[in-house]
């Protein structure tokens, strides 16, 4: 059964995070959707942009985390990543880095040498994935998820590609190891090409049109930076390219427990996000320099 469209709408005005990436927030600055989207918290996304060259790398300087994942999804342009884990590393185009903060990390998030030397166009997204109780302390990890890495189903008579991030899509596996079910996916549709994606029912799902024109469960045409929510009363969503189109689909099972929310920390009370923040000014993180 097709899921109904709950919603489709855009982004909060574009704002600057650090001076490297100009972006649209998504989630959570809509209503309620810390449990809408739930596993997946927040949102941002960079439109295509292009950035000057620049003898010093834009970016944003070291900063903490606690008790969630970010997830860096680049399309265009690199991305260098550091942490006080001991863990870097830079993504391309078509890459992804997943960084688990755990119980606690600091990192930095810089445009790469040589594309900020030479400017150029950055396209990308961030997403938060929030981790469930008993994994909010786990030590912090690092997966560089490299083109090699990423498996892609081919959809029939060249319709186009599905590259798995994380899940699965018509018995290819995502390289991404996750602490909750979830399906993240790099959708590539050429013009009249059409992709099934399956989802439990229950399972919080969207869609975000990153390129080109596209329709959802038999929608009007969506353009580049729509965003589909779907109800949960379905367990299919079918997508159809009106021009050749990028997408990135979401599916995840929620996390049913309190969400507290502070800056760079997301924990299930307030007492443990007063304990974030003593810890880290404490420097029970680490220590990491620019």
């Amino acid at each position: 059964m097709n899921r109904t469209i709950e919603r489709v709408f855009r982004g909060l005005p574009q704002h600057w995070v650090g001076d490297g990436f100009h972006v649209s927030n998504y989630f959570p600055g809509a209503t309620d959707f810390e449990k809408r989207m739930s596993p997946f918290f927040l949102l941002d996304y960079q439109k295509p942009e292009h950035y000057a060259p620049s003898a010093r790398p834009r970016g944003v300087g070291t900063h903490p985390h606690r008790g969630f994942e970010t997830v860096t999804v680049a399309y265009q342009g690199a991305v260098a990543h550091k942490d006080s884990a001991g863990n870097g590393g830079v993504i391309g185009p078509g890459e992804v880095q997943w960084m688990t903060a755990g119980g606690g990390v600091l990192h930095n998030e810089f445009h790469e040498g040589s594309f900020s030397k030479a400017g150029g166009v950055l396209h990308m997204i961030q997403l938060w994935v929030n981790l469930p109780r008993k994994h909010k302390l786990v030590p912090a990890k690092y997966q560089a998820l490299t083109n090699p890495l990423i498996k892609e189903a081919t959809l029939k008579g060249g319709q186009g590609a599905v590259r798995v991030i994380a899940g699965e899509f018509e018995g290819v596996k995502g390289a991404a190891s996750t602490f909750t079910p979830v399906q993240m996916l790099d959708v590539r549709l050429k013009a009249g090409g059409t992709a099934v994606f399956k989802t439990p029912k229950g399972y919080n799902t969207a869609l975000l049109t990153l390129g080109g024109k596209l329709r959802a469960n038999g929608s009007e045409p969506a353009a580049d930076g729509d965003f589909f929510l779907f109800k949960d009363d379905g367990d299919e969503v079918r997508v159809e390219a009106v021009e050749d189109s990028i997408a990135l689909f979401l599916s995840g099972e929620p996390i049913d427990e309190p969400l507290v929310h502070y800056g760079p920390f997301v924990m299930n009370s307030r007492d443990e996000i007063n304990q974030a923040v003593e810890d880290y000014h404490s420097g029970k993180f680490g220590r990491l320099d620019d």
